[in-house]
């Protein structure tokens, strides 16, 4: 991925225009570990990767029932949030084949609790500033 570095964004509409500029230019595998407080903004910057994959970003929820979602555009994402999960559920997501997945973009809020941090992944951390500011810090697992 080109971007990487610190970011700071003054609302949420910053925050999705982040995610969307890094999902334009996505054009194969990518795994992505959203990390950071709840309601940091980390579905917003979900919502952008899937308007830059060309997917309609109004369909992006966070998926804290379902655990996964999956969305078609120009490439697969697998949008997962494991902040409700269970250690000893890890297992039976799936979570190996869909990390296999050559054409699939790979965005998992709450990947702090992973048991192991997949190869090859981006972290995002997204922290407050302030109520409507947020700091963005992506770099290499």
């Amino acid at each position: 991925m080109k971007i990487a570095g610190e970011f700071n964004t003054k609302c949420a509409d910053d925050t999705f225009a982040l995610g969307r500029q890094i999902g334009e230019q996505l054009d194969r595998r990518a795994v992505l570990l959203l990390k950071g407080d709840l309601g940091a903004g980390k579905t917003v910057f979900a919502k952008g990767v899937a308007a830059g994959l060309g997917i309609d970003a109004a369909e992006v929820t966070s998926p804290s029932f379902t655990l996964i979602n999956i969305h078609d555009g120009r490439l697969r994402m697998y949008h997962i949030d494991l902040y409700r999960l269970e250690s000893s559920s890890r297992i039976d997501l799936g979570l190996e084949e869909i990390l296999e997945d050559e054409k699939g973009v790979v965005v998992i809020e709450w990947a702090e609790r992973l048991a192991s941090m997949p190869e090859s992944a981006v972290e995002v951390e997204i922290s407050y500033v302030s109520d409507s500011e947020r700091r963005i810090v992506i770099r290499d697992c």
